[in-house]
């Protein structure tokens, strides 16, 4: 189910550029990016790791904050940002099959390399690629 949280995007200054990304309904859950594309992706993210962790942790979400009664300061703006924490949950697995070569399969064996972890770290980098 996607969530929608609102966001301040603050513009750093010209020597540094940025932006800097807080959540006002979510204490501590901040990033930032180097450009605007960037820093949206990233306050994708937190938002969606940050709600992930509460779930599982088992403590309350808070319910967004209504976007009018946010007020930003001067080379700030505010935006909505929209997650699905379910994508970010670490806790919920599914079983893949796959067919590799013998050869590529024993020699992995032999060195103890954790078939899941490279796949899943191969998918993520085709992911981002992407």
């Amino acid at each position: 189910m996607k969530t929608v949280y609102p966001a301040v995007f603050t513009a750093e200054s010209a020597e540094i550029g940025g932006f800097s990304v807080t959540f006002p309904d979510l204490p501590g859950c901040v990033t930032q990016g180097d450009t605007l594309s960037e820093a949206v992706a990233m306050a994708q993210e937190a938002l969606g790791l940050y709600l992930a962790a509460l779930q599982e942790d088992s403590a309350s979400v808070p319910n967004p904050s209504n976007p009018l009664s946010i007020h930003t300061r001067e080379r700030d703006f505010l935006s909505l940002v929209e997650v699905d924490p379910e994508r970010y949950s670490r806790k919920k697995y599914v079983r893949k099959n796959l067919t590799i070569p013998v050869w590529i399969a024993d020699a992995a064996e032999r060195k103890r390399i954790n078939f899941s972890a490279v796949l899943q770290e191969a998918l993520l980098a085709e992911i981002n690629r992407k």
